[in-house]
């Protein structure tokens, strides 16, 4: 934990008498801390109490938010030594005090002097705020002898769907990146930005972004809000947690070496919540192609290393990136060409996983144009991606799957097959494995299929071949110069749509697949198999309501689908990264779902609501900096905010953000610590004991950051090499009936 220099002690008295902080008459469990919080303003409510110990096998945290009289209780510590301290929006980090449970604590806080020193403490999500996009008068962008701004760019919104991009595997706007971390000596602000951006392992993809905005006007964009930080400037004040946010109890662990990547969590069966019930959670660490487990109970971490079908140096090859300028932070780079990725539980607790196992252009022949196979015949597949696999805790062992099809998130379907549909962005194609066929005969080509999504733009009612493909389109900038004018568009026949969906889910009141489509302004794509596939597969396409449409004034706008769920009457809830809305789809809202005009995906603006998430907006815009790389829908309630509730994952402030849909009322589960720590992606929810109320159930995330030691205790150095001393992080999140309920 980093201290700022001159921060004021905090006096701290341990009480031998009762304690204060229960009600009368209630004694004090050896399980709980408890006490109470005051300044110079009085008691301070909504602030965190923080107790943290390293006597457990992993390190384990507590955290909880201070009532309305400034009292707390830190409910169900394990026997050990904590570390405590208080930490608050327009407060000064209080010096850690060490206590155990049974102990009663007196915390007294210091206001924080200036803005700046309050700020030190707040999202980065808050920093990113003084960011100062070009005007949108100023598109679209003339290029490099213009105004700087690239020429494919026509809107700020276009602009503004890159800035958000960077955004996904590391913070932008935390303290390691407003600063220059490693203090080298650059001409420029600008020299410095260009430099930061081609360093590490996502340097290729970092670089490639920079340049999407006009390269030079980019850089001076960043260079300008980094100088302007350097000089004094402070983002507008964080609000403190209110109302039910004060009920939170965050718990959580550190579960895998120093350099892993959780990219995401699995506790359950998103189906049935109370599938793995006090079992361990799992996690898959992408950066060293691992599976991560964690006892909650016992509080142990184990890694197992996947296996794959190909040697991992032959799959090496097909992702070897260079050309990287030097950076003393090079050696915390990991070995990880499988790229192991999200993990999800079946009926039965085993755990599938996606991750290549084997390099993605080895196609077998039978996923290929002129195989037998009764799907390849109706649309080969020539290069696959990740695959799947799973891992069964009975027994310890890996079953590995190869896929023609690429695959990248996973859902089970509500079919007495158990089928798993599988998403991957840029592909063609959502492909599924039926896993009872798959475990009756082990054979994984014959359990597996694939369909194109193709719409029906003819109006039959069913798709035929041939259709209009969407290479004819890819020429058009937009989709509004989609028209026959543009294109040679038959309406005689159907459309395939290029989609390459990112999130999916499948509806449990249809048995429809879904998928959301990051890209600007992103769409998101229904698909039914149908009795009879790969020919009864149909499509449909919704685009989301961006300022490309012909909408009223008043309307929400948005754009950068990414997660996707859906609620148990059917309706898709979709987080928009870029603008940081979560948005509802109702098909059932639709009018007509068929015909020429069904490809572009404007065609039931009815179907879309679009709710604000709360948060700063970038400068001169009213875009929020927020992003929010996934969301999930709470069907049955394991948070204790009710059922049916969306949450988003808020990856630049350090928060989950639960939509209340029957009020529109949000409500932010901030991690304040360790500041930059919590980036989370993915996140589920499981029931223990649906008898133990608000201890019997939860909700768990976990950081996935691309660069753990982006957090606030940072890097060490040892032998003049560098060391992350910070690790990813299993959160988990609950919420109890008052702030200091046991």
């Amino acid at each position: 934990m980093q201290r700022r220099a001159g921060s004021l002690a905090v006096a701290v008295i341990l009480a031998l008498g009762a304690p204060e902080s229960v009600a009368a008459g209630q004694d004090a469990v050896p399980e709980t801390i408890t006490g109470v919080v005051t300044s110079s303003a009085g008691p301070e409510a909504g602030v965190w109490v923080i107790a943290e110990t390293g006597d457990l096998p992993t390190k384990f945290r507590k955290i909880v938010v201070t009532g309305d009289d400034g009292r707390f209780l830190l409910p169900e510590l394990p026997p050990a030594s904590y570390t405590v301290w208080v930490r608050g929006y327009g407060l000064v980090d209080s010096e850690p005090v060490t206590a155990a449970p049974g102990d009663d604590l007196r915390l007294t806080a210091t206001v924080a002097g200036t803005p700046q020193e309050a700020a030190a403490i707040y999202p980065a999500s808050y920093w990113l705020s003084l960011l100062e996009p070009p005007a949108a008068s100023e598109f679209p962008g003339t290029g490099p002898d213009g105004n700087g701004i690239s020429a494919g760019l026509r809107t700020r919104d276009e602009f503004l769907y890159h800035v958000k991009a960077c955004l996904r595997c590391h913070q932008v706007g935390g303290r390691f990146t407003r600063e220059d971390p490693e203090g080298h000596d650059y001409d420029s602000s600008a020299d410095a930005w260009d430099a930061r951006v081609r360093m590490g392992q996502r340097g290729a993809e970092m670089s490639m972004w920079m340049s999407r905005f006009g390269r030079e006007r980019g850089l001076r964009m960043f260079a300008d809000w980094s100088d302007r930080i350097a000089t004094g400037a402070a983002p507008p004040a964080a609000p403190r947690p209110q109302g039910v946010e004060r009920n939170l109890v965050l718990t959580q662990w550190e579960w895998t070496d120093e350099m892993g990547k959780i990219h995401d969590e699995a506790s359950t069966d998103k189906r049935n919540p109370q599938v793995n019930a006090n079992g361990p959670i799992y996690g898959v660490d992408i950066a060293n192609d691992n599976l991560a487990m964690l006892d909650p109970n016992t509080h142990t971490a184990t890694m197992l290393r996947i296996p794959t079908l190909a040697e991992r140096s032959t799959m090496r090859a097909s992702y070897a990136q260079s050309g990287h300028p030097p950076s003393r932070l090079a050696d915390l780079a990991r070995f990880n060409p499988a790229s192991i990725h999200n993990p999800m539980l079946d009926s039965r607790g085993r755990v599938w996983y996606t991750a290549t196992l084997r390099p993605p252009e080895n196609q077998p022949d039978w996923c290929l144009e002129g195989s037998d196979n009764e799907y390849a015949r109706y649309f080969p597949v020539e290069r696959s991606g990740r695959n799947v696999s799973y891992y069964d805790p009975a027994t310890g062992e890996f079953t590995m799957v190869d896929t023609c099809f690429g695959s990248h998130h996973l859902q089970f379907a509500h079919d007495e097959r158990e089928t798993l549909f599988l998403s991957r962005p840029n592909s063609d194609v959502f492909g599924w494995v039926d896993t009872k066929l798959l475990d009756e005969t082990g054979d994984g080509q014959l359990a597996q299929g694939w369909c194109p999504t193709v719409v029906d733009t003819n109006g039959d009612g069913r798709i035929t071949k041939p259709w209009n493909e969407p290479e004819l389109v890819r020429g058009a900038r937009f989709e509004e110069d989609a028209t026959e004018s543009a294109y040679d568009f038959d309406p005689a026949l159907d459309t395939r749509v290029a989609v390459g969906a990112y999130g999916i889910i499948v509806n449990p009141v249809d048995g429809s697949v879904w998928g959301a489509q990051d890209s600007y302004p992103g769409r998101i794509v229904r698909l039914v198999v149908g009795d009879d596939p790969p020919e009864s597969c149909i499509a449909e396409v919704f685009e989301v309501p961006s300022e490309r449409w012909d909408m009223e004034a008043s309307g929400e706008v948005g754009f950068m689908p990414r997660g996707l769920d859906v609620d148990t009457h059917g309706v898709l809830w979709t987080a928009l990264s870029g603008t940081n809305h979560l948005a509802s789809f109702d098909r059932g809202k639709c009018g007509p779902l068929n015909g020429p005009a069904a490809h572009t995906g404007r065609h039931c603006a009815e179907g879309w609501t679009l709710h604000p998430l709360p948060g700063p907006t970038l400068q001169g815009t009213d875009v929020r900096a927020d992003y929010n790389y996934y969301n999930w829908v709470d069907q049955f309630d394991t948070l204790g905010l009710g059922p049916n509730v969306p949450i988003a994952t808020g990856t630049g402030s350090d928060s989950l953000v639960a939509l209340l849909p029957e009020t529109g009322e949000t409500v932010v589960m901030r991690v304040p610590y360790p500041l930059a720590g919590f980036h989370p992606r993915g996140l589920d929810g499981r029931i223990d004991d649906p008898d133990a109320g608000w201890k019997g159930r939860g909700v768990y995330s976990s950081t996935g950051s691309d660069t753990v030691w982006h957090a606030e205790d940072g890097l060490a150095v040892e032998n003049g090499e560098y060391r992350s001393v910070s690790k990813p992080i299993l959160v988990k999140f609950q919420f109890r009936p008052h702030p200091l309920a046991k």
